[in-house]
């Protein structure tokens, strides 16, 4: 479940927070919170689950992975889906707190979860697919508070699947040599030595979007000046990445849980003046 590393969790639920204060225009029902947030840690975990279960044959070639129980040893393929079972049986029953139209994106998601893992060896963008199944808490909050999905929650979605692509280029960089030799693709070895250039990029796009949700909803200075201390964040991930060094790629990957937080209190504080 990798309940030691958090980072998934925050990662995961940081843009779902983003979601659930702009929907609510302040502060969401506890109910709704209460969901989301523990919604967050039964999925991410059962996702880490399947992800292992899927790479249980890779990850002892690798060197990040290969002390993970499934590839070590340490529990069984039987174990291993019985635990995921139960965190999914946990997290559905979460879902008789939601209406229908959040439950209908809710299975969406656990649909996407058991893909995803998939995806590293038949296509460059398992990046891509990641963040597309890690963020649909975010249209699955605009419906659970508003009762239908706007543009404006597409566009927020959009928004933190670019940032997903981001960072977890950044991820794939650290094992790119190991995955290379394995056979599994990303967009780090798409990338190749451009990697730093397109990360760049869509962190531009990332940032603009995220400047442009905030003129749609006429928030105030302090959303503004987090999406600047974001730019400055952003920046020094480029700084950590220069030299491609895996250590840094990771120490980069894991700074990514400031910029969420930093956009996050920039909406509550934000939401508070409106």
């Amino acid at each position: 479940m990798r309940l030691d590393k958090p980072i998934g969790i925050l990662l995961l639920l940081w843009p779902t927070l983003w979601a659930l204060w702009i929907a609510s225009v302040g502060v969401p029902p506890l109910r709704y919170l209460g969901v989301f947030v523990l919604g967050a840690i039964l999925t991410r975990s059962a996702g880490c689950i399947i992800n292992d279960i899927a790479d249980r044959n890779f990850d002892g070639h690798v060197q990040r992975t290969r002390q993970r129980p499934l590839a070590a040893g340490h529990v069984s393929l039987h174990e291993a889906l019985l635990l995921f079972i139960v965190l999914c049986l946990l997290a559905g029953s979460l879902l008789f707190f939601l209406n229908l139209l959040a439950v209908k994106v809710a299975i969406a998601a656990l649909l996407c979860t058991v893909i995803y893992p998939f995806t590293k060896r038949y296509t460059h963008f398992p990046q891509i697919m990641l963040g597309i199944t890690f963020y649909l808490g975010v249209p699955m909050a605009f419906a659970a508070v508003g009762k239908q999905i706007s543009a404006l929650a597409w566009l927020l979605y959009a928004t933190a699947i670019i940032w997903a692509i981001c960072y977890d280029t950044m991820y794939a960089m650290v094992d790119r040599e190991d995955d290379i030799q394995i056979g599994l693709k990303s967009t780090a070895i798409l990338f190749a030595r451009a990697d730093r250039l397109i990360i760049a990029v869509l962190q531009v796009v990332f940032l603009s979007l995220l400047l442009s949700i905030g003129c749609l909803l006429h928030l105030s200075s302090y959303y503004f000046i987090a999406v600047g201390v974001a730019a400055l964040l952003s920046a020094y991930q480029q700084y950590l990445l220069k030299d491609r060094e895996p250590h840094a790629c990771f120490k980069a990957f894991l700074n990514n849980n400031w910029l969420g937080l930093v956009i996050f209190i920039g909406i509550v504080l934000a939401l508070r003046k409106l």
